[in-house]
């Protein structure tokens, strides 16, 4: 984990072959959140894409180097204090030996807050 006490991944399955849902908990103490922003903290949108790229780590079950990002859509802002609780949905696609392609939409309740596609090479 890259950001150390960040997150919390609760809940990781998969739904059918290549879908997945994860549950993450967002630390709303970490110190990050007091600079980005003081008063009224906002999740930085790359470590959204972190977090993103860290569960599809654990889903491939490899490092993973990003090469390209595309459609990213930040719908919504996450209050950690407000919506620590969120959902991922990850489509996971290709070969861990040449690419991986990852589209996720990431819910807090039923509001969309982010969408991506992603690939990944192995690192």
């Amino acid at each position: 984990m890259l950001l150390e006490d960040f997150y919390k991944v609760e809940q990781l399955e998969k739904i059918s072959e290549g879908k997945y849902n994860a549950t993450v908990f967002l630390n709303n103490e970490h110190a990050i959140f007091k600079g980005h922003f003081p008063g009224n903290p906002i999740t930085p949108g790359v470590c959204m894409m972190q977090i993103i790229k860290e569960i599809s780590e654990e889903i491939v079950e490899s490092p993973l180097f990003m090469i390209s990002s595309s459609n990213v859509k930040f719908m919504a802002l996450i209050n950690p204090d407000k919506n620590p609780k969120l959902r991922l949905e990850l489509e996971v696609s290709g070969d861990i030996d040449s690419e991986i392609k990852v589209k996720n939409t990431t819910y807090f309740e039923d509001t969309v807050a982010l969408k991506l596609s992603n690939t990944y090479k192995k690192a």
